[in-house]
């Protein structure tokens, strides 16, 4: 069998799958749908994911995954914001925000497969197929696969979350060839994707985080187009991801710190159970890693582990090597060929070597961006030519990023400026912490305090003022957070990332604050 996408016991050859895309392009079309318009895609990690998105480019349309975890009014928006010609949905999703969806705007739905259902623990009444809505299979099997499409797809229109308001869409403008060309040299830089890490063209990976995210949408896509196998984990599990390791001889992956800190916490007897030789590239991002997490990680599956940074607006600007960060323990990488990359301070100026402020970054090769419906926005983002995606960071001498914390994130307590990201990485190395978050709350005195929520392992058992002793050998004393607070579980998003803005909302209701 060539390439492969696999999911639980299912199994669709690739060129079946592009077919059936086809298939749904020529719907599509039979809609009116063409180029510059929409299709959403409210869906979990499938093979309806791939033929819905690559159909939405065979006309000439934006693909835009949706988050599913979204209220009612949330989705609404972002269908009306969007446009969207055509929604794409599965039928356990679908219920819970039917009254969010345009009258107007036509419906397919897709059966929620029995490795989902499992996986979120979903009843037969919650997936049930609604009545008088088509079913993206029969629908889809009634059209004869279109020829051709586009030179260019203009891929997928990503909704970002936004610091205030809204998300804003990040639609890239139509490239040239030149930049079609540079783009896919920096993914297969970034993603292993080339013939350093894949000398006979084959890859095997596992989608591990929802493919609504910007980085797995675009590492999922690629892989589809460059002829790989893909196994889509239906909900982040790391033993689990040992197992799909192990049997299906995995060479590539693309995953988030959070990952990380979940597979280190196994037993010893788990982790030496699996033989995970086969990995030759392993790809992080979308949030700082701490040092001793890594440097685990990189000691037990070896100096495979790469990382990169960027953001929606910018794509990939600095990347490291496992080598490369053993050097500069921290790092998040140098700067790609032809990118730049800069260090403000509040009033623009860039600042010295090692010193921290606003990390600001392009990439001139690939195509620029424009936040859908709103061109004010994206001049707002623009400093000194570069585009901010609001993170806090430093250069070392040599050039290595080193980032400290979302600006947003950020704790400002009496004009000190604390970084939370500093904190939960000293707290992942207490005994008995399975996970943490650490945010800034609502303080009479200095404006904000610091507060950490903490989830124990099985069977821990302690008390706020032992996570303070703990930290205060370790971080500064104005660090430590003033309010500790325990839970069993910490909301979390598919890829296991914590939901912070849900454990962080409550605390400032009714607080003249952005939350």
């Amino acid at each position: 069998m060539g390439a492969y996408v696999r999911s639980g016991a299912r199994v669709a050859d690739v060129p079946s799958l592009l077919e059936r895309a086809a298939r749904a392009a020529g719907g599509f079309a039979s809609l009116g749908i063409g180029p510059g318009d929409v299709v959403a895609v409210y869906l979990r990690n499938d093979f309806a994911f791939f033929e819905a998105s690559v159909a939405a480019g065979l006309v000439g349309a934006y693909s835009t995954p949706v988050n599913w975890h979204n209220s009612p009014d949330e989705a609404a928006y972002i269908f009306d914001n969007s446009g969207a010609k055509a929604i794409v949905i599965h039928a356990d999703l679908y219920h819970p925000i039917a009254s969010a969806i345009p009258a107007h705007v036509p419906v397919f739905v897709v059966e929620t497969p029995p490795e989902i259902i499992s996986a979120y623990g979903i009843s037969a009444d919650a997936s049930r197929l609604p009545q008088g809505v088509p079913v993206w299979d029969a629908w889809l099997s009634g059209f004869a696969p279109r020829a051709q499409g586009p030179d260019e797809a203009p891929g997928s229109m990503i909704y970002t979350s936004g610091t205030t308001g809204h998300p804003k869409g990040v639609r890239r403008n139509q490239p040239t060839p030149e930049q079609i060309a540079a783009q896919q040299r920096g993914i297969a830089t970034v993603m292993g994707f080339n013939e350093q890490f894949a000398p006979s063209g084959e890859i095997v990976t596992v989608i591990t985080g929802p493919m609504y995210h910007s980085a797995p949408n675009a590492y999922g896509l690629t892989g589809l187009k460059l002829g790989a196998s893909i196994i889509l984990q239906p909900r982040f599990d790391p033993e689990e991801l040992l197992a799909l390791i192990e049997r299906h001889r995995v060479t590539h992956l693309h995953m988030v710190p959070t990952m990380f800190v979940r597979l280190l916490k196994l037993p010893e007897v788990v982790k030496r159970k699996y033989d995970l030789s086969s990995l030759r590239f392993v790809v992080h991002a979308a949030a700082p890693c701490p040092v001793h997490v890594k440097q685990a990680m990189i000691e037990w599956w070896g100096p495979v582990i790469n990382e990169y940074y960027g953001a929606t607006e910018t794509g990939a600007v600095v990347f490291c090597t496992s080598e490369e960060w053993l050097k500069h323990p921290g790092t998040v990488g140098k700067a790609l060929p032809n990118a730049r990359v800069m260090v403000l301070d509040e009033n623009g100026n860039e600042v010295s070597r090692g010193a921290t402020g606003e990390v600001v970054a392009r990439q001139p090769d690939i195509a620029d961006f424009t936040y859908h419906g709103d061109d004010e926005k994206r001049r707002r983002t623009e400093k000194r030519g570069l585009i901010s995606a609001g993170d806090i960071g430093y250069l070392d001498e040599d050039g290595f990023l080193y980032l400290c914390d979302r600006a947003k994130d950020m704790v400002i307590s009496g004009g000190v400026n604390i970084y939370p990201a500093e904190i939960e990485a000293e707290l992942h190395k207490m005994p008995g912490v399975a996970d943490c978050a650490v945010f800034g709350i609502p303080d009479e005195e200095f404006g904000e305090t610091v507060c950490a929520i903490v989830q124990r392992q099985p069977g821990a058992d302690f008390e706020p003022e032992a996570v303070r002793s703990f930290l205060r050998e370790r971080i500064a004393g104005y660090k430590v957070p003033k309010r500790v607070e325990f839970r069993s579980e910490l909301p979390r998003e598919d890829s296991g990332k914590i939901f912070k803005r849900k454990l962080r909302e409550p605390f400032w209701e009714g607080q003249n604050r952005r939350i």
